[in-house]
């Protein structure tokens, strides 16, 4: 596998970028050689697989987020086409 991705966990459907790209880059992943089609910088993600339209971006062998459209393998990952599905639970007077 190419050292300028990572996986975190194998669950994962995403890869953590550890060297920019350019973009128009074939590498070799876990899965075969894929393409980043477009730039991605230090600490973004890439899609490892295709991912459906709202279906869960998992890191670190947890959901963060949502895709909001359909996502190619090698796409940048990020605010522009995931949401956050986080949901906060404040617990009040130190009381869980």
């Amino acid at each position: 596998m190419d050292k300028r991705i990572l996986l975190l966990h194998p669950s994962d459907n995403v890869y953590v970028v550890c060297q920019s790209f350019t973009g128009r880059e074939r590498i070799a992943a876990a899965e075969g050689e894929i393409l980043i089609p477009g730039p991605v910088d230090v600490g973004h993600k890439v899609a490892r697989r295709a991912i459906d339209d709202g279906e869960p971006v998992i890191k670190y062998g947890v959901p963060i987020g949502s895709a909001t459209r359909a996502l190619v393998a090698g796409e940048h990952v990020h605010l522009h086409n995931m949401r956050s599905d986080y949901i906060a639970s404040h617990a009040r007077g130190g009381r869980v």
